[in-house]
């Protein structure tokens, strides 16, 4: 296979792709989040939920067996197992809490394992955590239910029990196949233990699989990420992530193992960027927003087409649920009436449990004009357009409501990134890198934060 290769970066393009924005997987993103919004309001917020509409569940486990140096997510090496046996007993108590304030007994639509690395724990303790998710909650009989797993340490019992106890869907972080690119983030897999993994799973029933890639890293070139991307469709997961390199050793701290020398610089990263989308699409999967990619009849694709994609926490998904039930350290999770994180550090997560209280460190309240910019900000980021009159018309705005952020865009606009006429806001082909960029003009909360964000491209 000929993977296709990107040309020079586009000038317009390139000055803005060092912009430092947030991702938009939530409006109002997570560092506006305050300890006003505790477990008490949560309470609240999770009594009011109607008990008729299918709910989403995020569980999270902030363990690893191994230390992979890029990785900005919270999470502890598991050197010793007792830790992780503590951590499942007391997510089995924050089930049953979650469930004890729900108002009657939710349905489930998408249930969603990440970490860290869920598969870190051993099979019986995930099939105790699934039973009793079902003992407490009703997951529809199409759910999809994904887990997270790292083909380093991913057992085949587990991967038999995986499909034993219904799981529709598993996702890898491959981000890189070049040995030298590998040994710089210390996550080191070839090609053949991924496939390996990836039968293993299908084996078991597994049928969905999605790869994470990610561009930008240190010693990486246009050449080693094609040959990745040809690699990856030839093992030929349904769904593919494009992700570039957060490089946030402030907050990661883990990241400072990295030599910041070997990373590529904005130029390289955007032609990297492009290069894969290219070869991507070129090898039959179907762009869809910033950077998913997904087999032309996968429901991810389909979403994409028909109208109904979504933007949450996970990426881009299927899911239309307003509710999504965060449990573990960290987890976020958002209802209604807005969103909440829970207590990051494992002993404050276990002590609130433990006394009965929901876990919850911060969140943030939302009202109408929050839902309606996330509302634009989510169809920029799903569909790279939006009608910001009909948008206003739905919460009773005039058509004036966005004429701030409608002039921001007119420098986008004089370059053809974007256009903006009329109310009617479209983002072009050349502009799509951008679209971080473009929906960063409807959020009001970003121009009084001193939040640190990864840059565009």
């Amino acid at each position: 296979m000929t993977m296709a290769r990107a040309g020079a970066p586009d000038p317009a393009v390139a000055r803005y792709t060092t912009m430092a924005v947030p991702r938009y997987t939530s409006y109002p993103t997570v560092p506006h989040f305050h300890d006003r919004v505790d477990g008490g309001v949560q309470r609240g917020w999770l009594e009011r939920l109607d008990p008729r509409r299918p709910v989403s569940v995020y569980l999270h486990v902030p363990f690893c067996r191994e230390l992979c140096w890029y990785c900005g997510c919270n999470m502890k090496l598991a050197a010793r197992y007792a830790p992780v046996v503590d951590y499942i007993e007391t997510l089995l108590e924050e089930i049953e809490l979650v469930a004890r304030v729900a108002p009657g007994r939710l349905r489930v639509g998408h249930l969603h394992w990440g970490g860290g690395t869920p598969t870190v724990l051993t099979p019986d303790d995930l099939e105790r955590v699934m039973d009793t998710v079902r003992s407490r909650f009703d997951l529809e009989p199409d759910a999809e239910i994904a887990i997270e797993s790292d083909p380093r340490t991913l057992t085949d019992a587990m991967a038999r029990r995986i499909g034993t106890l219904g799981f529709t869907r598993a996702s890898f972080g491959v981000q890189e196949f070049d040995p030298k690119v590998q040994q710089a983030i210390n996550r080191i897999q070839p090609p053949e233990m991924v496939a390996a993994s990836v039968d293993g799973l299908r084996a078991a029933g597994v049928g969905g699989i999605n790869f994470d890639l990610i561009y930008g890293l240190p010693h990486q070139t246009v050449d080693t990420l094609l040959a990745t991307v040809e690699r990856c469709a030839a093992i030929g997961p349904d769904r593919l992530a494009l992700f570039g390199y957060a490089h946030v050793p402030w907050m990661a701290k883990k990241q400072r193992l990295i030599d910041a020398d070997a990373l590529p610089g904005a130029a390289e990263r955007l032609t990297q960027a492009a290069a894969a989308a290219a070869a991507l699409e070129g090898a039959g999967y179907a762009a869809v927003g910033l950077d998913h990619f997904a087999t032309p009849d996968d429901a991810l694709a389909v979403a994409a087409r028909d109208g109904t994609l979504r933007r949450n926490f996970q990426g881009y998904t299927t899911d239309p649920a307003e509710t999504l039930i965060g449990l573990g350290a960290t987890a976020i999770g958002r209802t209604p009436d807005g969103y909440v994180q829970n207590f990051s550090d494992t002993g404050r997560w276990a002590k609130a449990v433990r006394e009965g209280s929901l876990p919850v460190a911060k969140g943030i309240a939302i009202d109408d004009e929050d839902r309606l910019r996330a509302a634009v900000i989510e169809a920029l980021m799903c569909f790279g357009k939006v009608d910001t009159t009909q948008a206003g018309a739905r919460f009773g705005r005039d058509a004036g409501w966005a004429a701030d952020a409608l002039r921001a865009l007119e420098p986008m606009a004089a370059e053809g990134l974007v256009t903006a006429a009329d109310g009617m806001v479209a983002v072009t082909g050349r502009g799509r890198p951008l679209l971080r960029v473009i929906a960063a003009a409807f959020d009001t909360y970003r121009a009084a934060s001193q939040a640190r964000h990864s840059v565009a491209v």
